[in-house]
């Protein structure tokens, strides 16, 4: 029986249209346009647009999600702009990534279930290289009074599977911080980030 959050993106990503666009996420690009092109991990990339825009710039692209459709979607995306990705779908606790494999690691909106986002940062963290890279933006707990306003601008309802600068900084606790900050944006990607939200923004060098 299919599980109901990977129904949910299924259904999701089902439709003809990308649900959060074809364009990269802004604070990505800004930031991986600064970084010495190399290897890439992409979780929970739904349907490939942060991973095909890394991969037009040279980066080894590896991504993973739960949900077949995203993956399509992305494939899709990929073979529309001439690169390749590797793509598997499946849940973090079962790829099969190397220790330390990666120079980059790039966390955009990936809400993973509350009681495993820490747990899932750890994993994530191994797969990292020593001097490598953690690039995230997710809704800050924030966000639950600008969706109270705005259901368009998105992010999940509960405030456990939101961010806050505290959580970052203990997770991510063996990082020099090169920025960490709480910040109101105005998103317009796809159909399901439009508006005025709250985000977390951290760039974060392993040590």
């Amino acid at each position: 029986m299919e599980d109901i959050w990977i129904k949910k993106w299924n259904e999701r990503y089902g439709n003809e249209a990308y649900a959060y666009g074809e364009a990269p996420n802004l604070f990505f690009e800004e930031k991986i346009k600064e970084l010495k092109v190399g290897k890439m991990l992409l979780p929970a990339e739904g349907e490939g647009r942060n991973a095909v825009f890394a991969a037009k710039l040279g980066w080894a692209v590896f991504a993973f999600d739960q949900s077949n459709e995203g993956k399509k979607k992305a494939l899709k995306l990929a073979e529309k702009n001439g690169v390749s990705i590797d793509y598997q779908v499946n849940d973090l606790a079962m790829v099969n990534y190397s220790k330390e494999e990666f120079d980059v690691i790039g966390l955009i909106y990936a809400h993973f279930p509350a009681k495993l986002k820490s747990q899932y940062h750890k994993i994530l963290d191994g797969y990292l290289k020593i001097g490598g890279t953690v690039i995230l933006e997710a809704f800050s707990k924030n966000n639950l009074a600008y969706r109270a306003k705005n259901e368009k601008i998105g992010g999940p309802r509960d405030l456990d599977s939101l961010f806050s600068v505290e959580e970052i900084k203990a997770d991510f606790s063996n990082y020099t911080i090169i920025q960490l900050e709480e910040k109101e944006v105005e998103l317009g990607e796809g159909v399901y980030h439009n508006g005025k939200g709250s985000v977390i923004r951290f760039v974060g060098q392993k040590k």
